[in-house]
């Protein structure tokens, strides 16, 4: 009988546990409603906000030294630290383009690319970042919005077009070139007024 209580508790709490897991993770991620969906979609979702961690702090780390005027596209590999345990599954090919006013890496996922911004909140961004998309035959399939004080953090799962000619690599500058051109004309607005 001691036996069926104690089980009985592990699975009440293991049920509670897997609750505030889903609760906290967005839907996006959480295919169904079964404990393997549940953890495999907290896992997706904790990789993605590691990347978040790790480019918020080369942000920094670049500001610190000196940023440099303008966007620079570079190759590069999406993967947490060696010490992580998602280290063997988590390494995919994309391209990244950074300047001082946004950060914009883009990997391919299969027949979609996932694209995510980070920059301070620029009014009208994501209609001109949404724009460049579709100019390039890309299609929207999720869009997610997540803000910090005056930084924003845009994430998109995009569809590859039949038509689409564009690299990953020139995928990312097209969209770090939407916000170059909107910080310029802001400054230059600045400039006309004062």
């Amino acid at each position: 009988m001691s036996h069926i209580a104690v089980e009985r508790n592990r699975r009440r709490q293991m049920n509670e546990h897997l609750k505030v897991l889903r609760s906290l993770t967005p839907c996006f991620y959480i295919k169904r409603g079964d404990q393997a969906s549940i953890i495999g979609g907290v896992i997706e979702f904790i990789k993605e906000l590691h990347q978040v961690v790790q480019s918020l702090e080369a942000k920094k780390r670049r500001k610190s030294l000196s940023p440099s005027p303008g966007p620079s596209p570079r190759q590069f590999r999406l993967s947490p630290p060696p010490e992580t345990p998602f280290s063997d599954d988590f390494k995919e090919l994309g391209a990244c383009c950074n300047s001082p006013v946004a950060d914009v890496e883009a990997k391919i996922s299969g027949s979609n690319v996932i694209l995510r911004t980070i920059s301070k909140r620029i009014p009208g961004q994501i209609v001109r970042i949404i724009g460049a998309l579709e100019r390039l035959s890309f299609e929207i399939l999720h869009l997610n919005i997540s803000t910090m004080e005056d930084t924003v953090l845009y994430s998109f799962v995009v569809k590859i077009g039949l038509e689409c000619q564009v690299s990953v690599e020139e995928l990312a500058f097209e969209v770090q070139q939407s916000f170059c051109s909107q910080a310029a004309s802001i400054m230059e607005h600045a400039q006309i007024l004062s």
